[in-house]
């Protein structure tokens, strides 16, 4: 179980809703799931998936530790152009695919 972390953007009222009953709202817009199972992140994305492919309004961005990728975070986006982390000689940056 790791720290997960969904900011929304520009998104309809179901997706604060849906947000708010499986994790904790920090500021508008953000959310956080201190002890998140991937198996719950992949469905709460899932979700969000379809939402998004339906309604194709605002933008999403999907943050979770994973100690096998760059930095240590993994990076899940709808709406944005997609995102990778990299290792710019031990700087940490993040760049458009």
């Amino acid at each position: 179980m790791t720290l997960t972390m969904i900011v929304t953007r520009d998104v309809e009222a179901r997706y604060r809703g849906f947000l708010a009953s499986v994790m904790l709202e920090i500021a508008p817009g953000t959310y956080v799931a201190p002890d998140m199972t991937a198996a719950e992140r992949d469905r709460v994305w899932a979700v969000m998936t379809d939402w998004w492919t339906a309604l194709g309004r605002g933008s999403l961005v999907l943050v979770w530790r994973d100690r096998t990728a760059v930095g240590a975070l993994r990076m899940e986006t709808l709406g944005e152009p997609p995102r990778v982390i990299v290792d710019a000689d031990g700087v940490l940056l993040v760049k458009r695919k």
